[in-house]
């Protein structure tokens, strides 16, 4: 077992905006990726967020929904208790979805036995570092570089629905904004 502590960024009990189905969303504080135009780019800087423990954020985890997505900050800079997190997610029957700056290749050639496991009880993985200058529509990719690399047979590429946004408002008045961008005018 590795460390079961988590730097986390924030985190949505459900979305249809970050994957297919219903899914929480658990976005991971820290980012060793600069990548220009970053949707994200306060969840880059390792410190900050808050510490959750793996069984703190397993029972945050909807009930409701399908599965969970893990982004970022990069997911694989947390592989170890991000792992045991998936593996209970999994356990349950429910998804694992995970975007990540790293190429695929780079992750399946990793000798880190928390990235081996972390790969291991995902079922689709968004791979590679956003590109602004390389823009892509499909439901799930953001730059035409990124590859949806599909690492059990729970989902096939007609299963991933259109790309989607959500603007959530909580009773503070505060907005959240997530998902895929629709337009460049809404980065803007």
């Amino acid at each position: 077992m590795t460390t079961n502590k988590l730097q986390l960024a924030a985190y949505l009990p459900y979305s249809r905006a970050n994957g297919p189905g219903l899914r929480s969303v658990v976005w991971v504080q820290g980012c060793p990726f600069r990548c220009p135009g970053c949707f994200n780019p306060n969840f880059l800087p390792f410190t900050g967020g808050w510490s959750a423990s793996v069984a703190e954020v397993v029972a945050q985890l909807s009930v409701e929904a399908d599965g969970v997505s893990f982004s970022g900050g990069e997911p694989f800079a947390q592989a170890g208790p991000l792992a045991e997190v998936a593996e209970q997610v999994r356990a349950v029957g429910k998804s694992v979805l995970i975007f990540t700056g790293f190429q695929a290749a780079t992750l399946s050639k990793s000798t880190n036995p928390s990235v081996q496991r972390l790969l291991a009880a995902a079922d689709l993985l968004v791979a590679g570092p956003y590109q602004r200058e390389h823009p892509c529509h499909h439901p799930l990719l953001v730059s035409a570089n990124q590859e949806l690399v599909f690492l059990t047979e729970r989902y096939h590429a007609l299963d991933l629905g259109p790309r989607r946004m959500e603007f959530r408002i909580d009773t503070t008045g505060a907005v959240t904004t997530t998902g895929l961008l629709l337009s460049k005018k809404i980065a803007e």
